[in-house]
């Protein structure tokens, strides 16, 4: 980040690659809505081109734009709950086929369209369960699980304290173990 601060566009690409994947999962699982979730990474990525001047390293890099994008969603779930919009479905949303090896006979029995079936309403029924979960709960689950940060790290994005991350990761946890109990059992 002090290289895009000093102009290195190509260093603000990297960020951007390292990053941008990162930031759609997050805000795909917050929002289910996968242009929503890529709008919302972009416009993580133009505030962090914004505010490149008066970047200072006080932080992990993640950190900062994990901030930046916390309360980008908080926003938009805020401005989201004022206005009604209407969603009109036009194709696949660019994502990539899973390319499987020739001779993977692991990757290929995983393509089967029974455990895909099987996979697929798991996902939908931790997508449901991460629906149950407010807006701060869900993200700090996203931050610790997936992103893998640490409960200080969190504590930073989330703007709250590492004892309040605790607490919040506990009620999360406890909320999806009551959403998901019906599934496992």
């Amino acid at each position: 980040m002090l290289r895009v601060k000093n102009g290195d566009d190509s260093a603000f690409a990297q960020i951007v690659e390292r990053y941008q994947n990162r930031l759609i999962g997050i805000f795909t699982s917050m929002f289910a809505d996968s242009a929503l979730a890529e709008d919302l990474a972009q416009e993580v990525f133009l505030r962090i081109y914004r505010a490149k001047q008066g970047y200072e390293p006080t932080a992990k890099l993640s950190t900062w734009i994990f901030q930046i994008a916390n309360n980008l969603a908080s926003n938009s779930r805020r401005s989201k709950g004022r206005k009604k919009e209407v969603q009109f479905h036009v194709g696949s949303s660019g994502s990539q086929p899973v390319q499987v090896g020739e001779n993977n006979v692991a990757e290929k029995s995983a393509l089967m369209p029974t455990r895909q079936l099987d996979k697929s309403e798991l996902q939908e029924c931790v997508q449901s369960a991460l629906g149950v979960l407010n807006e701060r709960q869900r993200m700090a689950i996203l931050l610790h699980r997936f992103e893998g940060m640490s409960y200080a790290d969190i504590a930073e994005s989330m703007q709250l304290s590492p004892q309040a991350v605790k607490s919040l990761l506990s009620r999360a946890r406890e909320n999806l173990r009551e959403a998901l109990e019906s599934f496992i059992t």
